[in-house]
């Protein structure tokens, strides 16, 4: 309520204190401040803190204010353990910090500093809980004996990826943090209390290695049953056979977060199919146990060899199968030209969108290659199409989808939504865990 004027005319004036001359602050650049006795710490800004304390787990270094490194030290180390606080100087949790890595801190509790002691201890707890998970999740049969073990932050331990191959294990440590002797020596003691496997291998991601800064692990596995380790086996998803090789492939060899999808696509197929971007088989094969004649298409002649020797491994599918070594964009638009139909195609790209910068032309990519194979589906076809950029959400995905369809003019009914195999569980907190989208749609 404003005061009655007289009484504001009785105030003396107030003095105009100083202007101040404001100095631009460097970009991304947090202050550096003095050592405190509770050791290195991190003041992020009223963002960040509300999306932690939303349940994210990521502080990006352009959140970051303010850095404190450890009494007696210039810096904070690299993968050391910090204390997140909001500006206010109230601690919002425990990170593992990066000096290299956009993103800066990965929260690995909400409880203050800890030591690297009760990181481990925490480590091994959260470890036994995934490895039971999965035994729950994906128990190990005839028809399945590979699955993702270890899933990063939605299994709470930020920067560890661990899959299951038959009786092989590979290991991936992504973090500054995590990348260190110690957490290798845990988690091969874990691994090997719950399973037999016969070799765990670390196998970096050279991308993160670099983006991390993290030194090359050494290439003797973390344990083997024999002197002369074999680095190949043979795996089964859904009853289908696939080769294994620890030196080679994509990602840790293989995408296992297909799997169900694998399953769901091969119920729907009939007649003749497309497997656009097969790598190594994946769908293809899955198709040719419903489908008369299936061809798979990949850029890269290596994986098309991995899915030839595949198919020799199946020999009872009745499928006429082949392999094209093609750019998948080229293909469809010479395609489409000459008026080749199918009754079921499948569109499995790799990740449009690296960076958030990247997703509006990912759209368009995704939009070009939906819009052809719309085109050159039969009525009553059926359209298999997946997304696994984590930039690009499943609502932004469903709508370029919506938008080819409209394009096309044809009616696209959608049958089923998928996400990734629940080996690969999400955090509903951390959207990027939701990272796998696949549309299965029939087609007037």
């Amino acid at each position: 309520m404003a005061k009655p004027a007289a009484k504001q005319a009785a105030r003396p004036a107030a003095k105009k204190a100083p202007k101040r001359e404001s100095k631009p602050a460097e970009a991304h650049a947090p202050r550096t401040v003095e050592p405190q006795p509770h050791g290195p710490a991190a003041a992020v800004t009223r963002r960040a803190a509300d999306r932690l304390r939303a349940g994210h787990l990521w502080v990006y270094r352009s959140d970051i204010e303010s850095l404190t490194p450890a009494p007696g030290t210039a810096e904070i180390a690299p993968g050391a353990l910090i204390t997140i606080t909001d500006t206010r100087s109230i601690p919002l949790g425990t990170a593992l910090y990066s000096t290299a890595s956009e993103i800066a801190a990965r929260l690995i509790s909400h409880e203050p500093m800890q030591t690297r002691e009760h990181y481990l201890q925490q480590v091994s707890a959260r470890l036994n809980a995934a490895l039971s998970l999965r035994e729950a999740l994906a128990p190990t049969s005839a028809e399945n004996n590979a699955a993702r073990l270890v899933f990063s932050e939605a299994d709470a331990l930020p920067g560890i990826i661990a899959d299951r191959y038959n009786n092989l294990v590979i290991l991936q440590l992504l973090t500054q943090g995590t990348a260190q002797d110690d957490v290798r020596s845990l988690f091969t003691d874990i691994v090997r209390e719950h399973f037999a496997p016969a070799l765990i291998i670390e196998r970096p991601d050279p991308r993160i290695r670099e983006l991390e800064q993290i030194e090359a692990p050494s290439p003797a596995p973390l344990f083997s049953q024999n002197p002369s380790p074999e680095l190949t086996t043979i795996f089964t998803i859904n009853g289908l056979r696939f080769h294994y090789d620890a030196t080679a492939g994509q990602k840790t060899g293989a995408f296992l977060d297909q799997r169900l999808n694998y399953a769901a696509a091969a119920n729907h197929a009939h007649g003749t199919a497309l497997d656009i971007c097969t790598y190594q088989g994946g769908f293809a094969l899955h198709l040719a146990q419903r489908c008369r004649e299936v061809t798979g298409v990949d850029a890269s002649r290596a994986a098309l060899e991995v899915a030839d020797r595949n198919l020799d491994l199946n020999p009872y599918l009745a499928a006429n199968v082949h392999w094209i070594e093609a750019d998948a964009f080229e293909l469809l638009r010479e395609y489409e030209s000459q008026g080749e139909r199918y009754d079921t195609i499948v569109l499995d790209p790799p990740a449009f969108a690296k960076s958030k910068r990247a997703v509006t032309g990912a759209l368009r990519g995704y939009k070009e290659l939906n819009l052809r194979a719309l085109r050159m589906l039969r009525p009553g076809g059926i359209l298999v199409t997946c997304s696994c950029s984590h930039h690009v959400s499943l609502a932004e995905f469903t709508e370029v989808v919506r938008a080819a369809a409209s394009d096309t003019g044809r009616r696209v009914q959608l049958l089923e939504v998928r996400g990734a195999a629940p080996d690969h569980p999400a955090v509903l907190t951390l959207p990027e865990t939701s990272y796998l989208k696949c549309l299965i749609c029939r087609v007037d």
